[in-house]
């Protein structure tokens, strides 16, 4: 079977909103004048990072993934968190979007509703998957972004309950673990309440449900913004917090084999960790330029996201 090829970048006649590690986000135009509106369109490239480093190889179908994956998660729980999705592109002319897209990207991109960002990270830890960082912390404290842990954890032992541990929003280096009081300073007690309570409400309906599908989710990364209400433009009132971004896939998740857990190791698993292992074994030392992909281990990672996307959802691709 021949690999698929990869989409690393991406010019599209639209405004360019930001360029992610991973996404390049267009604004869509409200009117002639080309002025800005309250919708973007979310393209997931074949880019992929490890240790905060952008690499220079894509990952086959991985944007394919993220985009659908992401779409079918924003339908699951749109009932218990609202969000910020309205479709995946399934056609190079969507309504709303005044300019014909090209094919490349069916599938691979989403018309959204522009929120707000709020810069803190959301993690959701449902095991004790902490980092080297985060293990310094619990050793040292017993806690782990404030929230007080049990003694005498293992590697991926499950917690008693899932925890809210937030981080910093870096837009360069390494996210910092904070607590949910510093998360407040950082972005109001409303957005901060609103951010745990959805955070953890998302991750207890994902991992009941992946769980009957052989995959546990270890942890995983949600970005909440503000939806201004029509017409506000200060937060408060009617505004709402809302999930953006991404949600529950391999770049965001730690996504485990069911049959195959145990504690007091680490997990195989359908995530970029594979790529993290392969460059932690060359002996490259995480700082840029990062060095290339064999193509063999590319394309792993790309069947491991995709093995990912089949279990979860029960679905084919779809396909440019």
């Amino acid at each position: 079977m021949l690999t698929p090829p990869t989409l690393t970048e991406t010019t599209l006649d639209l405004p360019l909103y930001a360029r992610g590690k991973v996404r390049d986000i267009y604004e869509v135009p409200s009117g002639p004048d080309s002025s800005g509106g309250d919708k973007l369109l979310i393209v997931a490239t074949d880019r992929i990072s490890a240790f905060d480093v952008v690499l220079p190889t894509g990952i086959p179908d991985k944007g394919l993934v993220l985009t659908q994956l992401s779409a079918f998660w924003f339908e699951k729980t749109g009932d218990i968190v609202p969000n910020h999705f309205i479709r995946v592109v399934d056609s190079t002319r969507v309504e709303g979007v005044p300019v014909e897209l090209p094919p490349e990207l069916i599938g691979r991109a989403m018309l959204v509703h522009k929120a707000q960002r709020l810069d803190v990270e959301c993690i959701v830890r449902g095991y004790a998957v902490l980092g080297s960082a985060g293990w310094a912390e619990y050793h040292e404290s017993g806690a782990i972004s404030g929230v007080k842990l049990p003694r005498g954890l293992k590697e991926a032992q499950e917690l008693f309950e899932p925890i809210f541990t937030p981080t910093t929003k870096a837009e360069e280096g390494h996210d910092e673990n904070i607590t949910f009081d510093q998360a407040s300073e950082l972005v109001g007690e409303r957005a901060a309440n609103a951010m745990a309570l959805r955070s953890l409400a998302v991750y207890r309906f994902a991992r009941d449900y992946a769980r009957e599908r052989g995959i546990i989710i270890g942890d995983t990364k949600f970005e909440f913004g503000w939806l201004r209400a029509e017409g506000d433009s200060a937060s408060g009132g009617d505004d709402e917090v809302i999930l953006i971004d991404e949600a529950l896939t391999p770049d965001s998740s730690r996504f485990w084999p069911a049959d195959q857990y145990k504690t007091g190791q680490p997990q195989p698993s359908f995530d970029k960790q594979y790529v993290r292992d392969y460059l932690t074994q060359t002996g490259w030392d995480r700082r840029p330029p990062a060095p290339q992909l064999p193509a063999d281990v590319a394309a792993r990672t790309g069947e491991k996201y995709c093995e990912a996307f089949h279990r979860l959802t029960g679905r084919e691709l779809v396909r440019p």
